[in-house]
């Protein structure tokens, strides 16, 4: 097994996917922190591995990888003793792709990135109302995906339940998960808590709280 170096930081919810998947597999690595608020993102080394200039990059054995889906699943499909956290059986596969297409597009960009990239960029002060709901319509889309199932993706973990805790633990920044009307979801956070290496993202999570309150953001009526 060649060096595998990770850049990112840790109140990122796509790095902690990274960090839970890799902790999933037992597999050593170096852990760079990328000063994204001092642009070391747009360094010129950095730009030389990752011309998008994202967080988290992964570098193994020379080979520079980014996008955390795609980091996740490349990690599983090399390293992994068995395929239970990504399926090679093509249903059960596709199940899972869409779960972290899910993550990607709708909780990821529609109802996170949307709210934190202009609270960075353009100082952001009230949250929209169409935000909020956004992240309400996340809530309700998980606790439907878990009607029938103890994971996000089927009855047993997988890399998809990676991708979408940590994203969906970041959301109640904003918007509370309350428990008595999403049942299944609060039930399968509490299941992913007891996981031995949840801390690879409780920390992380912990630190975009802090980040989050210290902005005093106002929620639109």
């Amino acid at each position: 097994m060649g060096k595998i170096t990770l850049y990112g930081f840790d109140a990122s919810p796509p790095l902690r996917a990274v960090k839970l998947t890799l902790a999933a597999l037992g597999l050593p690595y170096d852990f760079v922190v990328v000063n994204v608020m001092g642009r070391e993102h747009l360094s010129e080394a950095y730009l030389k591995k990752n011309p998008q200039h994202t967080v988290p990059m992964l570098e193994d054995d020379g080979a520079c990888i980014w996008d955390s889906h795609a980091i996740i699943c490349y990690l599983v499909s090399k390293y992994a003793k068995d395929d239970s956290l990504y399926p090679k059986d093509l249903l059960k596969r596709a199940v899972v792709d869409q779960r972290l297409h899910f993550e990607s597009g709708v909780m990821f960009a529609n109802a996170l990135r949307s709210i934190t990239a202009p609270l960075i960029i353009h100082g952001l002060k009230v949250v929209p109302k169409e935000r909020i709901q956004a992240i309400t319509e996340v809530y309700d889309f998980l606790e439907n995906f878990l009607k029938d199932h103890d994971y996000i993706a089927g009855d047993h973990l997988t890399i998809a339940d990676f991708s979408v805790v940590t994203t969906v633990s970041s959301l109640p920044a904003f918007v509370e998960i309350d428990p008595a009307k999403y049942v299944k979801l609060t039930a399968w956070i509490k299941r992913l808590e007891k996981l031995p290496y949840y801390s690879e993202n409780s920390v992380g999570v912990q630190q975009f709280f802090g980040f989050i309150k210290n902005c005093n953001l106002t929620l639109e009526a």
